[in-house]
């Protein structure tokens, strides 16, 4: 088949994989390897101020990417170059989509989010509470059901720049190396970004450098969730305004962008207790405005997908990918001729 043809079918197959297959399981997933790493190197460091720890900082998210983004890159090299075609070329896309799949998330807030609708339906708010503990990092102690909502429409919109936009940009304008080069700094700032004694430094690199990255794809993440509210009957001429006036509302400087939007677009306000509120005057969110939300995100991830992922991919990042895996082979090849 043409280039061309695998990148779409690649981006095609990814996102299917993420509708009907979904995260593999946790201990067989790769991020979940990545953070084993990570804590491993944590638990190992004494030193944790200063220059040197910056360093290391540097250092550990350069060795998270280079062992894992050199697996997966190995791995698609010799399915394309070693296995007898047609069955390379298949092997290959499959990988690669599946990989791609790994580095971002449209339908997994669903496995999260439903359950606690079902038990704010039913009356379960302390349940309910309980279970939106493990997509939060605030206490959910007491959290009455409009909080809960709010926090479950938060955490969804806030993901859709982190787990949708930016690692489907950094795939489509670098193939397989983009994804990791942004998964492994997002990963490691979500471990490490603490502006604390222990991460104020260690993380500095990492946390910097997700802001940098995250960057431009929070801002077009407004035009997608402004798309996708129109293609549903939403309030979709809000979501830049709100997005452009109150973005900073977040600590932050990307995550307000898709969170602003989001709740204007939906007609709602989201509560952060002590923290922000954003689009004022608007109700707090129902089990309803969360399925809403789901759906909104779902399509605006879609949208970015087509418009955005599937021409960059074709055009850029395929042929990068392609390139760094001859690199690899060369490699392999060379290595084979010293030993024999």
């Amino acid at each position: 088949m043409p280039l061309w043809a695998d990148a779409i079918i690649i981006m095609v197959l990814a996102l299917l994989i993420d509708r009907f297959i979904g995260e593999l399981p946790n201990r067989f997933h790769p991020l979940r390897w990545m953070g084993n790493v990570l804590g491993w190197i944590d638990r190992r460091l004494r030193k944790r101020k200063g220059l040197w720890a910056v360093s290391l900082g540097f250092l550990s998210y350069m060795l998270i990417l280079s062992i894992f983004g050199g697996v997966a890159l190995l791995l698609t090299a010799c399915l394309r170059t070693y296995v007898p075609e047609p069955y390379g070329e298949i092997l290959w896309i499959v990988a690669t989509a599946f990989i791609v799949k790994i580095s971002f998330a449209v339908f997994s807030f669903r496995k999260h989010c439903d359950p606690i609708r079902k038990d704010l339906d039913e009356g379960k708010v302390a349940e309910a509470a309980s279970k939106v503990q493990m997509i939060v990092s605030r206490n959910t102690l007491g959290m009455d059901s409009e909080h809960i909502s709010s926090s479950c429409c938060e955490t969804v919109s806030e993901n859709y720049a982190d787990s949708v936009c930016s690692p489907m940009f950094f795939t489509g304008l670098l193939g397989l190396p983009g994804a990791f080069i942004f998964r492994c700094a997002n990963l490691m700032d979500a471990m490490w970004g603490y502006k604390n004694e222990k991460y104020g430094d260690l993380g500095h690199f990492p946390a910097r450098l997700d802001d940098v990255l995250g960057f431009l794809t929070s801002r077009m993440s407004i035009l997608f969730i402004t798309l996708g509210a129109m293609f549903l009957g939403m309030s979709w001429r809000d979501s830049i305004p709100v997005a452009r006036r109150e973005h900073r509302l977040t600590p932050s400087p990307n995550s307000g962008w898709p969170m602003t939007a989001t709740s204007a677009a939906l007609g709602i306000s989201m509560e952060k207790k002590d923290v922000y509120i954003m689009n004022p005057g608007k109700p707090l969110p129902t089990t309803e405005d969360v399925r809403r939300c789901l759906r909104l995100i779902e399509l605006s991830s879609i949208l970015f997908l087509i418009i955005v992922t599937v021409p960059l991919f074709t055009f850029a990042g395929i042929h990068i990918q392609i390139m760094a895996e001859d690199l690899i082979v060369r490699g392999i090849e060379w290595i084979s001729g010293m030993i024999l």
